[in-house]
C-alpha cells in the first residue's frame, strides 16, 4: 500500500489481502513473537467451553519421512502456483525435509523439498557417527525455521553428511513459501571463525560436525541469526551466534561465548533467541567456561544480551552465583530460553524485564537494562531469584495476562502472577498431576485477555489443555500417537498443530453435526459486541465453507465457494471464506436494532445467530502484538522499525464509522471523487492526548474501511496507544510507534 499526495490510500488489493491475513493469526517464528511469549491472542474458535465440550479432538494427521522436533509454522492465504490460496502449515523433519500442507484439511503436500541425494552421496547425519543419540537415528533439520511474510521466504538450517560419508555440512536455505524453491543466493554453507583472545594467534573455528542447530532461527532487522549447540558435549565446541543477510545470505556477524576455552553452547530447549525493540538479542548459554568476572571473554552458564547494531557484541550479561556448581552438576541455564516481558509488567525502576530458568528449578527475573553480571555468594543484585520454584526446566515458559507459566520436569504446571515487577513467590494456580519426563514447552491461545487456554505436549504422547485462569481445570487430554521431547504446539485459526516422531497431528473442533456459527466479531479487533451497518465482521464456526478462498474482485460477491451470509435476509458481501471462518460486510441497508444472521454453506443452512446492530461501532484495525494498522507519511507500515516522526501525518484504519454523507452500495469500494465522510464527528487520541485529524473518510478503493489521517504530536520516542472516536463512541486502542 502507499499514499498519494493527499495522504489517501490507493492500493486496495493489498489491504484486502492483509484483512484476510489479519483475521487469521500467523505463526511465523518460534513461540509466536520475538519476545518468545508463546501466546496467540487472536484465537476466537478454541474457547475453554468449546475445547471441553466433547467436540474437540484429532481432525487429521500426516505421516512424513522423519521426526519433527521443530515447532510447526502457520501462514494464511499463501497463493500456491497453479492451485489457489491456502492456509499453510510448514513442517520440517530430521530427514532434511520441508513440507507445506493445507492447514485446514491436510492431504497430499502442497510442496515438499528434501536436501539429501543418495546418488551424490548426500545423506542426513547418522547419530552413530556423531557419537550422540540424543536425537536418533539421524540429524537433519532440528531448529524451528522462520518466515519473512514480506518477501515470502522461509529460512531453515539443514545438516547433511556428504562425499559418501566424508564431510559434514550445515547450510542455511531460503525457500519460497509458495513453491519450496531456493531463493537467489540460497543455500549458503555455515562457516565462521574468530580470533581467540588467549595468545592473539589462535583462530576459533566453526566445525560443522560438532554442532546442532537446536535453537529456533531469529529474523531481526533484515538478518537471519542462527544459534548453535553441541552433540552431547562432544568435541572442542563453543556457543555460536552467526548472522546472515536475509536478502543475499552473506554472513554479516559472528559471536562465540568461549573464545578462550570451550563449551557454553546455545540449545535453550529449542527456544529461539529473543529480541527487543532496540535490536538487542538475548541468548542463554549452557555449561561452559566463565571468566568474565576476571576480565575474560568467556560467558558460559550465562544469560547474554548482544547488541546487533554493528555486528554482534556483548552489551550486558547475568551469570548465577553458583555457575561453577551448575556446570559441574549439569544443571545449566541453557536448558531454557529468554522470555521478554511486556513493559506493562515492569515498574518505573525496572521497566524491561526478562524471565528464564534452569535445570536447578530456579526462576530468574532480570532487568534487561541492568542484568547484574556476576556476584559471588548470592544473586541479590538481580530483580528476583526464586530457588526451587519449579521442577528442572527444559524449555521456555510462556507469558499471558500478567503472569508466567512453567511446566518443569516431574512437576505440576504452575503459574506465577506479576505484581510490582515481581513474580509471586508461590504459584497462584497449578495443574492436578505432574508433567512427566522432561516437562513440556507450553503455548497459550486466547481472545485478547479472555478465553485463555494453556496447551502442553507430554511424554505420554498426549496433548493437554488447561483453563489458563485455573490450571486445576483440565479441559482436554488426547493422544498424539507418538512424542518428541520439547515439542511445542502451534495454535492458529481453531487448530492445534503438534509435531511427532513421524509427522504432524492436528486437533480442532470435531463436527458434531452439519456445522454451525460459534462467534461473530468485529474484524478489526476480534471483539464481540454490536456492529454498525457497513462494518466488516469475522464469523467463526465449523463447516462454513468447503475450502479457503478470497473474493476475486470488487464489488465483493455475495456467494463465495458456495457460502452466503444474510443479515435479516439481506445478502452480505463476502471478502473471504474457509471451513472455520468467513469475513463479510454488514449491509448498509440494515437498520440499528436486533438482527439475525444466517449462513448457508452450499445446501447446508446453519442455525441462525443473533447480532446487535447500532448506528456506529468503531473498531481500529490491529495487527499482531496489539499494534494498530497505521501507515506512516512515507507509506511504510508503522512499527518499532518504522516509527512516525512528530509533526508527520499518519493514516489509521477503522471499520464501523456509522452513517455516511453520501451513500455507497454494499460491497462496493469507496470512490476517490467525491470523497465520502462520516456524518458523525471523528476524533483521535495518542497516549491519551487529543491529536489533529487532517482527514476522515471512506478509504478510496476499499470496501467498508474508514481511514483517519492524523498528525503526530510532540511526544518523546516510544510506543503509545492510539484510539479513534466516532462521536462519543471510542474504538479499541492499538500501539503506534513515535520516533524522533
Amino acid at each position: 500500500m502507499h499514499l498519494d499526495n493527499n495522504g489517501l490510500l490507493i492500493a486496495a488489493t493489498s489491504f484486502l489481502c492483509a484483512l484476510s491475513a489479519h483475521a487469521q493469526v500467523s505463526v511465523l517464528t518460534y513461540h509466536n513473537d520475538l519476545a518468545r511469549t508463546g501466546q496467540n491472542l487472536h484465537e476466537t474458535i478454541l474457547t475453554p467451553a468449546a475445547v471441553s465440550s466433547g467436540h474437540f479432538g484429532q481432525v487429521f494427521s500426516e505421516t512424513m519421512d522423519g521426526q519433527v522436533y521443530a515447532q510447526p509454522l502457520y501462514m494464511p492465504d499463501v497463493n500456491i502456483p497453479g492451485k489457489r490460496a491456502y492456509n499453510v502449515v510448514f513442517v520440517v523433519t530430521e530427514h532434511d525435509s520441508v513440507y507445506a500442507f493445507d492447514a485446514d484439511r491436510g492431504g497430499a503436500p502442497l510442496w515438499h523439498v528434501n536436501f539429501t541425494d543418495a546418488a551424490l552421496g548426500v545423506t542426513t547425519a547418522p547419530a552413530d557417527s556423531l557419537v550422540c543419540k540424543v536425537i536418533a537415528p539421524e540429524v537433519g533439520i532440528t531448529g524451528t525455521p522462520v518466515i519473512d511474510p514480506t518477501t515470502g521466504t522461509l529460512y531453515v538450517v539443514a545438516m547433511t553428511l556428504e562425499q559418501f560419508g566424508r564431510t559434514y555440512v550445515q547450510r542455511l536455505h531460503a525457500l519460497d513459501v509458495a513453491t519450496g524453491a531456493e531463493k537467489p543466493g540460497s543455500p549458503v554453507e555455515i562457516q565462521a571463525s574468530i580470533p581467540g583472545t588467549g595468545d592473539g594467534n589462535t583462530l576459533v573455528r566453526f566445525n560443522p560436525r560438532f554442532y546442532k542447530q537446536r535453537s529456533g532461527l531469529l529474523l531481526l532487522n533484515g538478518v537471519v541469526y542462527t544459534a548453535w549447540s553441541s552433540h552431547c558435549d562432544a568435541g572442542n565446541y563453543h556457543g555460536w551466534v552467526i548472522g546472515y543477510d536475509a536478502v543475499n545470505l552473506q554472513r554479516v556477524s559472528v559471536y562465540t561465548t568461549t573464545p578462550d576455552w570451550y563449551a557454553g553452547s546455545f540449545w535453550q530447549g529449542g527456544a529461539a533467541p529473543a529480541a527487543d525493540a532496540d535490536g538487542n538479542i538475548y541468548v542463554v548459554s549452557g555449561n561452559g567456561t566463565f571468566d568474565a568476572d576476571r576480565g575474560g571473554p568467556d560467558l558460559g552458564e550465562s544469560i547474554i544480551k548482544l547488541s546487533s547494531i554493528k555486528g554482534l557484541s556483548v552489551a550486558d550479561y547475568f551469570t548465577p552465583f553458583n555457575a561453577e556448581l551448575l556446570s559441574e552438576k549439569d544443571m545449566d541455564l541453557g536448558s531454557s530460553g529468554a522470555l521478554l516481558l511486556p513493559d506493562a509488567a515492569g515498574t518505573p525502576a525496572h521497566p524491561h524485564l526478562l524471565v528464564s530458568g534452569s535445570k536447578e528449578g530456579r526462576i530468574y527475573v532480570l532487568d534487561r537494562d541492568n542484568m547484574g553480571h556476576f556476584q559471588s555468594g548470592s544473586d541479590s543484585q538481580i530483580v528476583q531469584s526464586l530457588p526451587a520454584a519449579v521442577g528442572p526446566l527444559f524449555g521456555i515458559p510462556v507469558y499471558f495476562n500478567n503472569a508466567v507459566y512453567f511446566a518443569g520436569k516431574d512437576d505440576v504446571v504452575k503459574v506465577f502472577s506479576i505484581s510490582n515487577g515481581l513474580l509471586s513467590e508461590k504459584p497462584v494456580s497449578q495443574s492436578v498431576g505432574p508433567v512427566s519426563y522432561l516437562g513440556s514447552v507450553p503455548s497459550i491461545s486466547a481472545n485478547g485477555s479472555t478465553q485463555g487456554i494453556l496447551w502442553t505436549v507430554e511424554s505420554s504422547a498426549q496433548l493437554r489443555a488447561f483453563d489458563a485462569s485455573n490450571l486445576a481445570n483440565e479441559l482436554y487430554r488426547g493422544s498424539t500417537g507418538s512424542y518428541v521431547k520439547f515439542s511445542t504446539p502451534t495454535i492458529a485459526n481453531g487448530r492445534v498443530y503438534v509435531g511427532t516422531l513421524n509427522g504432524l497431528v492436528v486437533f480442532g473442533l470435531v463436527n458434531s453435526g452439519e456445522g454451525g456459527v460459534d462467534a461473530i466479531v468485529n474484524a478489526a479487533d476480534f471483539q464481540p459486541g454490536p456492529v454498525a451497518p457497513g462494518s466488516i465482521v469475522s464469523v467463526f464456526g465449523s463447516n462454513l465453507a468447503p475450502r479457503a478462498d478470497n473474493a476475486p474482485n470488487v464489488p465483493l460477491p455475495t456467494v463465495l465457494e458456495g457460502t452466503s451470509l444474510r443479515v435479516n435476509g439481506v445478502p452480505s458481501p463476502i471478502y473471504y471464506v474457509s471451513p472455520t471462518q468467513v469475513n463479510a460486510q454488514i449491509p448498509y441497508e440494515i437498520s440499528p436494532g436486533a438482527a439475525t444472521v444466517t449462513l448457508s454453506a452450499g445446501a447446508n443452512l446453519l442455525p441462525p445467530v443473533p447480532l446487535t446492530i447500532q448506528a456506529s461501532a468503531p473498531g481500529l484495525f490491529l495487527s499482531d502484538q496489539n499494534r494498530a494498522v497505521v501507515q506512516n507519511q512515507d507509506g511504510a507500515v508503522n512499527g518499532p522499525d518504522h516509527s512516525a516522526a512528530p509533526g508527520s501525518i499518519v493514516t489509521a484504519y477503522v471499520t464501523g464509522q456509522g452513517p455516511l454523507n453520501l451513500p455507497i452500495p454494499s460491497g462496493n469500494a469507496a470512490p476517490s471523487d467525491p470523497l465520502i465522510g462520516a456524518v458523525t464527528g471523528i476524533s483521535a487520541t495518542i497516549g491519551g492526548q487529543n491529536v489533529e485529524v487532517t482527514f476522515a473518510g471512506m478509504a478510496p478503493g476499499l470496501v467498508g474501511v474508514f481511514q483517519v489521517n492524523l498528525r503526530i504530536p510532540a511526544l518523546v520516542a516510544g510506543d503509545y496507544p492510539l484510539a479513534i472516536a466516532v462521536g462519543p463512541l471510542t474504538s479499541n486502542s492499538g500501539l503506534i510507534t513515535v520516533g524522533r
